[in-house]
């Protein structure tokens, strides 16, 4: 059985230099009240800044496999505005701030419809299979680089 399109897994797109990637809120991401645990935006951060990555030419699967390295988080900081609940649609919204040679720095925020519910500033650092900063590879920085100048000139990715 070979898969179609509408069989792959759900991306995101860009809109300028932004990734948006929606997100349903189910039973298991909320408390017993069916409020989103708090915990849980992070989780969906991390899906989001995957799928930006990804879209950017980024195979972070294929780089931890090959001892190229990986990113981990080296800060967060997370506001919380309002709360989400069960059965909302939210839209997390990605944008590459800053890029080192070892480390980037991506803002992101949750949105249900106009309203911000969360924002966030993650700072992620590159390390190697031994927990230690590496440069990230020269691909890596210019496809970054690239979706920053591409955002400038209004174009727009959809996936």
């Amino acid at each position: 059985m070979s898969g179609t399109p509408s069989d792959l897994p759900y991306s995101g797109r860009f809109v300028d230099r932004e990734h948006r990637f929606a997100v349903r809120i189910y039973y298991e991401d909320t408390d017993a009240g069916g409020v989103v645990y708090h915990a849980n935006f992070l989780r969906f951060f991390e899906r989001a800044r995957t799928d930006m990555l990804a879209l950017c030419g980024v195979d972070v699967a294929d780089a931890l496999h090959t001892d190229i390295g990986g990113y981990v988080v080296a800060a967060a900081d997370l506001k919380y505005v309002r709360p989400a609940r069960l059965g909302e649609v939210l839209i997390i919204l990605s944008r590459l701030e800053e890029v080192r040679q070892a480390a980037c720095v991506i803002q992101q925020r949750v949105m249900r419809n106009d309203q911000l519910v969360v924002e966030g500033r993650l700072t992620l650092a590159f390390v190697g299979a031994d927990g230690r900063p590496r440069r990230q590879p020269p691909a890596w920085i210019e496809a970054f680089q690239g979706q920053n100048n591409q955002g400038r000139n209004g174009a727009e990715q959809a996936q």
